[in-house]
Order: C-alpha cells, then sequence, then structure tokens
C-alpha cells in the first residue's frame, strides 16, 4: 500500500502535537523554576505563548481531520519527565546548568516549531484549510520567540561559566 500525502501530513502533525506537548511542559517547569530571577518575566510569557501555539496546532489538526496521537503524546511527555534527571552538577534542586541545558532544549523545540510553519506556509496558498496570514504571524512569532531565547540562554551560560 501506497503512502499518501495526506498520511504524511497526519503524521507529521501528530508527531510536531507530541513535541508540543514536551515543549509546552519543558516551558511551564523552566517557568516555574525561574520565579523571583531576571528570567521570570520571559519565561513566564513564553510558556503562555507556548501553550497558545499548542491551541492553534490542535486546530489546524482538526481543520485536517487529524486526532492527536495519545501513544507519541504520552511518549512526549515521559521523555521530558525523564529529561529532568540530567545530572547538573548538584545533588537537589535547580542549578545554573540545568538553566541553560534546559533553554538549549526550549531552544531546539521552537526551532521544530518554526520548520512546522515554514512546511504549512508551503502548503497554505493551496489549501484552503490554512490561513495563510495566520501561518505568516506564526512564523514570525517563532522568530521572535527564538530571538528572546537566544538572548536568555547568552544571560545564562554567562551566568554559570564566567570565571571573572
Amino acid at each position: 500500500m501506497t503512502t499518501t500525502a495526506t498520511e504524511y501530513l497526519e503524521t507529521y502533525l501528530q508527531d510536531h502535537r507530541a513535541g508540543a506537548e514536551m515543549g509546552s511542559d519543558l516551558a511551564r517547569r523552566l517557568a516555574e523554576e525561574n520565579i523571583g530571577t531576571l528570567y521570570e518575566d520571559f519565561l513566564v510569557g513564553l510558556a503562555q505563548e507556548i501553550e497558545q501555539d499548542v491551541a492553534v496546532l490542535e486546530d489546524i489538526m482538526g481543520r485536517f481531520d487529524v486526532a492527536r496521537a495519545t501513544l507519541k503524546t504520552a511518549g512526549a511527555k515521559v521523555a521530558e519527565k525523564l529529561g529532568r534527571l540530567k545530572p547538573n552538577e548538584q545533588l537537589t534542586g535547580y542549578s545554573p546548568l540545568s538553566r541553560v541545558i534546559e533553554l538549549e532544549g526550549l531552544r531546539s523545540g521552537v526551532q521544530g516549531k518554526l520548520c512546522l510553519w515554514d512546511s504549512l506556509a508551503v502548503i497554505a496558498p493551496h489549501d484552503d484549510r490554512l490561513d495563510e496570514e495566520q501561518v505568516a504571524s506564526l512564523q514570525a512569532k517563532a522568530q521572535r520567540q527564538l530571538e528572546g531565547l537566544r538572548e536568555h540562554h547568552g544571560m545564562a551560560a554567562r551566568e554559570a561559566f564566567r570565571t571573572d
């Protein structure tokens, strides 16, 4: 049996939805771990934006009659939880190294989300289920998120690794 473009798109959207679940959990936890720090405002706002992006992705999936893949989503949740077990040079608690690594993980996730929006932008002119302006707005939003993450990652790296 030959796989169709529709089946590819279904799998693609489900995979990104699972990744979005992991990214949303990470963003929320990162925001919670940084209450009272210089990172708080940015991370709380980013976590909220990522939750909104997940809702938009679910809406898009609905327009294509694509259901959430429960097993993939559950696996993403487990993967995010397992990611917490990384060594951070501290027996308990949150360290400056934790912040650096988690910001890098979030940057990777947002970069992946931008790739999703870029892919949808390619097909939007040819598919009435996609709004070209909405997709362009999502691309711009992801770019802004990446810029903010890059700036805050640099701050975190300086804090964690500066020797003077």
